[in-house]
């Protein structure tokens, strides 16, 4: 995966300049899906593959300035349709505008990536891998902002929110592993790519029962593949960073790709230690090259 990630930054680096430089042509040329792609690089780099591209295309843009090509080329040579529309998006890049670099040199650069993976420390990582048959999420749920790091007190609103009555149906309904209530996120603004906007988040059961209430809510969920990770310790860090390893070392480096399917997880606090949980990540994945 390192080399088609590195094959792909060459390839934008050729075509920076081009109008209809296809977010699905790099994919395509990773050997994945658009959307495992996405999220490799993201969890990689620390952008967006969109914020990358206009990032390096407004560095460019910046040694052109600096070589004292007019704004308005340099505004077309990037594919931005107006000089306004340009030097907004360069005064927001930079902090100031493309008459400023040719008045008084001033520049700002974003170099071109290099992807190499480094395992923190020599950590292993343990994992296992799950065939599953279809099955259901059935539980409540609620769009909530998404948030990387820490508790998110919108997901907490929700666990309280859950009635004695959801919680007996939940209960019945649940006859299938694992055998806990989950946290599933799905449906997110921006593929789950930017730290903005909202994902829908469900506190539920996985269950093969299709007749629920109108007290619950319902998510299908097709047969296949998924991998396993387990983690134990402060909670919620372990969890997220385990979550942020699963995409930055160990997709990259393995045989399997995500797909867009719900993933989901469950914690099981500690009792005797404050603070402290078992967690189990679950990521849907295929094999590479499989449909």
């Amino acid at each position: 995966m390192l080399n088609e990630l590195n094959h792909v930054i060459d390839y934008i680096e050729e075509h920076l300049t081009d109008e209809d430089l296809s977010l699905e042509k790099i994919a395509e040329l990773a050997g994945v899906s658009d959307y495992h792609f996405r999220k490799i690089f993201f969890y990689l780099s620390g952008l967006t593959l969109n914020e990358y591209i206009k990032n390096r295309r407004l560095s460019e843009a910046n040694k052109d300035l600096l070589r004292g090509e007019k704004v308005t080329d340099v505004a077309f040579k990037y594919g931005y349709q107006s000089v306004d529309g340009f030097t907004r998006a360069f005064k927001k890049w930079s902090g100031f505008l493309p008459s400023d670099v040719i008045k008084n040199g001033i520049s700002k650069s974003f170099p071109k990536l290099s992807f190499i993976i480094t395992v923190k420390g020599g950590i292993s990582m343990e994992f296992r891998i799950e065939e599953k048959p279809a099955f259901n999420i059935v539980g409540v749920s609620k769009r909530v902002p998404m948030q990387f790091e820490g508790v998110n007190n919108e997901i907490v609103k929700l666990a309280q929110s859950i009635t004695e009555e959801q919680r007996e149906e939940m209960h019945a309904l649940q006859n299938i592993a694992p055998y806990e209530v989950v946290n599933a996120s799905y449906d997110a603004d921006y593929n789950f790519l930017k730290e903005e906007g909202y994902l829908t988040h469900m506190i539920g059961v996985l269950t093969t029962e299709n007749q629920i209430s109108d007290k619950l809510e319902k998510v299908s969920v097709p047969a296949g593949t998924w991998a396993v990770f387990p983690n134990e310790g402060p909670f919620p860090s372990t969890m997220q960073e385990t979550m942020a390893r699963v995409y930055s070392e160990w997709l990259p480096t393995s045989d399997y790709e995500v797909i867009n399917v719900p993933n989901f997880s469950f914690t099981k606090m500690n009792e005797h230690k404050k603070g402290y949980a078992y967690c189990e990540i679950w990521v849907p994945v295929k094999k590479k090259g499989s449909n």
